[in-house]
């Protein structure tokens, strides 16, 4: 699927589709992983043209280490969910929100998602939405920059501005 376009993928989405819908007779198992094909090759074709610079919030701590090792190995949500999580500019206040509120002592990293190659995927997430997942390890040298992410007298943290 690699290099497909999006005319090709859109072609076997149609296909894919079509078959899911008519075919009563395949059974739900077999009808899942026809949606799950689907929303794979979709995903593969889309996940290229995704943004440039991806975020991570990540403990300062943690993320010193990898800098002095070179490579970040993910928090123990990412290895234990077998990926880094990352999120877009419009993501990530959200993720902060509803995964690191009054947490101090965090950082925001802004990767060059360009950097990342295939092994970066846009997956279907919080609300259906495309949220970067990393399947690899994490070359601390991606990061286009890396800052503090105070806490505000509300326990929510103040964001520099966000590049897309």
């Amino acid at each position: 699927m690699k290099g497909m376009s999006i005319k090709k993928a859109r072609r076997i989405a149609v296909s894919i589709r079509g078959r899911c819908a008519l075919s009563e007779s395949i059974g739900p198992k077999l009808r899942w992983a026809m949606k799950a094909a689907l929303s794979r090759i979709m995903l593969s074709a889309y996940s290229a043209r995704m943004t440039k610079t991806i975020y991570k919030i990540c403990p300062e701590a943690m993320w010193r280490e990898a800098e002095r090792s070179g490579i970040f190995t993910g928090a123990p949500i990412d290895l234990a969910d077998g990926f880094i999580h990352f999120s877009t500019a419009e993501q990530v206040v959200e993720t902060a929100a509803k995964h690191f509120t009054g947490q101090a002592d965090l950082l925001l990293i802004a990767i060059d998602a360009e950097r990342l190659g295939p092994a970066l995927k846009y997956e279907v997430s919080r609300g259906g939405a495309l949220f970067p997942h990393l399947y690899a390890q994490l070359e601390a040298s991606a990061a286009k920059w890396v800052r503090p992410l105070p806490l505000n007298a509300d326990g929510a943290h103040d964001f520099p501005e966000l590049e897309a």
